[in-house]
């Protein structure tokens, strides 16, 4: 499934001390972070995810960003969503 998470950045100097790429490949097996897109001010920031589950991307995310970001996360509706990249191939 994909999953959005949008971050409401509550330290911009720890969030962004954090390499995006590290943090989106470094989860456990079957979550892998897509896109990433920071606003402007560094205020907000939102994310593309694949994970088997929400609960599974929260576990992993809420700690690696504690004291960083609020974060809010919802299931992408698939059917309706434009532009998603494709599926991770299994096991990749």
């Amino acid at each position: 499934m994909h999953v959005v998470v949008q971050h409401r950045i509550t330290d911009p100097e720890k969030f962004f001390s954090m390499d995006a790429e590290e943090v989106g490949a470094g989860g456990p097996t079957g979550v892998q972070g897509r896109q990433f897109f920071p606003s402007q001010d560094r205020s907000v920031a939102a994310c593309l995810w694949e994970a088997d589950s929400i609960d599974t991307l929260r576990d992993y995310l809420d700690p690696a960003t504690a004291g960083a970001s609020e974060n809010t996360y919802f299931e992408v509706d698939e059917e309706r969503a434009v532009g998603l990249p494709e599926a991770a191939a299994a096991g990749a």
